[in-house]
């Protein structure tokens, strides 16, 4: 102990875990007053790192006040009653985390702590929240699952800068709209497990949200406003008692999971399919059918439909794999008009055309075209050009003189050629999609001419890469497609990308996730569904909470359980952080 206590006088931080105390011991309260022979005491800090987790520690005594410039306190996994009223005195203190004790309730001075940015007080057997708590206006991470919380108080509301909530395993009866008002920045709203009969009608203030779980409670309707949740990626509506969904679910455009697994629903609204959901659970409810627009939802991987009375669909297609089920659907859909002549192809341009005068986007997608018609590069400050499903082949060297185009999308064409003259005169360029072409290998400096691209998609166009692709150009990537590739592994020079939002790399070869992934701190939603990765390293862990959506599904992971995989991104990561060696 001495030992210990003689390096915490020089680093500031003492972790005692795990070492089967039973009190806390005085030296601990004292630190400086114990300073022995040949330390210099104009050399030793005040404490302000205590760890004292994992104990059989009942009693955390009011001396904890001696320790003013503590900021981490972690008491947490002990047997502790209660809590000193001390710990008001803390002026300094920023992490509190009390959980897995014996509480009872939290003292109101815990409010006096007013720098509190992270307060965990879950697995104990509280009753309320202390009002005092929305004194300190800094708090933006508070969890307080698995308690007996019937309330919260009104007065949370002060902490305005709350991003992360998790309320979980409770007995709420409701959230309070005052809240919800209050909480513009929150980014993660964990309430499941309650006794919730509704959804606040303001949800869709919560315009950060990524992150909403609200699964096993008594919610009977989710309300419209939700269409304000626009980047809302991950929502647990699974055990309650929906019996339909709104139309505006349709306009959640970030949406990738959505569990609606053991509800009373009886019908799956079209406006819905438009969403780009990697995962939709529809497990144990009461559809009878399902529209056949669902067949266009081709980023589907996983569609769980077991348990419902689906009369339309036979039950090797229902428990079959999903790309069947899909393609299934898109053969009821009614078959499209064709544009096949001339004369309807002119007039669809010129009314493209026309429309582009205003908005500067040209959208001329899925009419057939084999040539790009010379309005592309004719039509005055244009800036998008959608040409999206056609039998596009080569780009006229005209389209050089699209100096404002700032998004070119030729997904599904026949284009062989990686574009580099063009591209070097687009200087304004920054979204180019070309996914699913027949793409041929482009140079290993093919992308030093798209240094200013934000967005690149590839997808689909296996082999076009070179052995050493050059991604390091692209220093101002924030999102990159590579789905569908036969790539087999993460390059290093992808990882290093410093703005880099977006990875998307399902559906290919890859068997590991490099341990040099802790690096790419940007990374908000990594997509690495149906490769081979049988282990994730403990690494991974540290890109929470940049890191919002981890999907992974159709990989033979054996180093993680289904019960954590299945509880989705955070759990995931908390997880790995904690198989960090310290």
């Amino acid at each position: 102990m001495d030992r210990m206590l003689k390096a915490a006088r020089a680093s500031g931080s003492l972790n005692l875990s795990n070492r089967s105390l039973k009190e806390v011991p005085d030296e601990v309260y004292k630190s400086l007053d114990s300073i022995g022979e040949g330390e210099n005491w104009w050399e030793a800090v005040e404490l302000q790192k205590l760890i004292l987790a994992h104990n059989d520690i009942r009693l955390l005594k009011e001396d904890i006040r001696n320790l003013p410039l503590l900021s981490v306190l972690n008491v947490s996994h002990n047997k502790l009653s209660k809590l000193p009223t001390a710990i008001g005195e803390l002026k300094s203190l920023k992490a509190l985390d009390v959980s897995n004790n014996l509480l009872c309730e939290i003292p109101e001075d815990v409010g006096s702590a007013a720098a509190l940015i992270k307060f965990d007080c879950s697995g104990n057997q509280l009753k309320d929240l202390p009002c005092l708590l929305g004194n300190c206006l800094d708090l933006s991470d508070l969890k307080a699952s698995n308690n007996c919380i019937t309330s919260l108080p009104e007065d949370l509301g002060n902490c305005s800068k709350m991003s992360k909530f998790d309320i979980e395993g409770n007995k709420l009866t409701m959230l309070s709209e005052k809240l919800v008002a209050s909480w513009t920045l929150l980014t993660e709203l964990n309430a499941a497990k309650n006794t919730l009969i509704g959804i606040p009608e303001n949800i869709g203030s919560l315009s950060r949200l990524i992150r909403l779980d609200l699964h096993h409670n008594r919610i009977t309707s989710i309300p419209s406003s939700i269409k304000g949740c626009s980047l809302l990626a991950e929502f647990y509506m699974g055990n309650n008692l929906l019996t339909s969904l709104p139309t505006e679910i349709g306009e959640l455009i970030n949406l990738g999971a959505f569990d609606l697994h053991s509800n009373k629903l009886k019908e799956y609204p079209v406006e819905a399919c438009k969403l780009k959901l990697s995962v939709l659970d529809l497990s144990n409810n009461s559809l009878s059918g399902l529209p056949p627009e669902i067949g266009l939802m081709t980023t589907l991987r996983k569609l769980v439909l077991t348990g419902n009375p689906i009369r339309t669909l036979r039950s090797s297609l229902v428990s079959g794999p999903t790309p069947a089920l899909l393609r299934f659907l898109r053969s009821r859909l009614p078959a499209e008009e064709e544009s096949g002549t001339s004369e309807s192809k002119d007039k669809v341009i010129a009314l493209a055309s026309r429309l582009s005068l205003g908005s500067k986007e040209l959208s001329l997608g899925g009419h057939g075209l084999s040539i790009v018609p010379p309005q592309v590069w004719e039509t005055s400050d244009i800036t998008k050009v959608d040409l999206s499903r056609n039998s596009i082949e080569d780009l006229p060297i005209q389209f050089s003189s699209c100096a404002s185009l700032e998004t070119l999308i030729l997904s599904r064409n026949k284009i062989k050629e990686w574009p580099t003259a063009i591209m070097e005169s687009l200087h304004n360029l920054v979204c180019l999609k070309l996914d699913y072409n027949p793409l041929r290998q482009i140079l290993s400096d093919g992308f030093q001419v798209a240094s200013k691209l934000q967005v690149l998609d590839l997808s689909g166009n296996a082999g076009c890469l070179p052995e050493n692709p050059g991604f390091s150009f692209l220093m101002q990537l924030q999102e990159l497609y590579l789905r569908r590739m036969q790539i087999s592994e993460i390059r290093a020079d992808i990882i290093s990308l410093p703005k880099l939002r977006i990875l998307d790399m399902s559906q290919n070869s890859l068997q590991l996730v490099p341990e040099g992934i802790k690096n790419a701190t940007s990374l908000q939603e990594l997509h690495l569904s149906d490769n081979n990765i049988s282990t994730l390293p403990p690494e991974l862990g540290l890109l929470e909470p940049n890191l919002q959506v981890l999907q992974l599904d159709g990989n033979p992971l054996r180093s993680i359980r289904r019960t954590i995989l299945d509880r989705g991104t955070k759990a995931i990561l908390m997880y790995l952080k904690d198989k960090i060696p310290n």
